[in-house]
């Protein structure tokens, strides 16, 4: 249900495949050490949550991070080491999830696609990221 994906010992993804919606109850997919916290939430009619307020907090974000849902079509993701070198691909579909903290990334739309994006702002497009080209179309390595 949960892949995770490694380059040289850092967390590059985590993929979170369709089966995850039969879970009950809270179920947090990230550990508490990452620097985003997602998770699926299950509960029946009836239940309720305690009323809270989250605390301010100073954080310090030394990267962002990208969660990635899935909500209508088949998506490849390539993966990029942190020089720009292409590693391999994975493909995503309906249903499923892909955080995305370490290495390069670029999307091939296989499918028509629908997504939803979070990532932690502020966000500013022209300092947080860098965009190259370096896609080896006649390499890619599916995984």
């Amino acid at each position: 249900m949960i892949e995770n994906i490694y380059y040289k010992k850092k967390l590059y993804a985590i993929i979170i495949k369709n089966k995850y919606r039969a879970k009950k109850g809270v179920n947090f997919f990230s550990t508490p050490n990452l620097p985003q916290q997602f998770g699926y939430i299950n509960h029946k009619k009836d239940h309720h949550i305690i009323p809270h307020i989250h605390q301010k907090r100073k954080t310090k974000v030394l990267l962002t991070t990208e969660l990635i849902f899935i909500l209508k079509g088949i998506i490849r993701v390539d993966f990029y080491t942190e020089k720009k070198n292409y590693l391999f691909s994975k493909k995503i579909k309906k249903g499923e999830l892909i955080f995305l903290m370490h290495g390069g990334h670029g999307f091939k739309i296989l499918k028509d696609a629908q997504m939803i994006e979070v990532k932690q702002g502020p966000y500013q497009n022209i300092k947080d990221k860098k965009k190259f080209n370096n896609i080896p179309i006649d390499k890619i390595i599916l995984k």
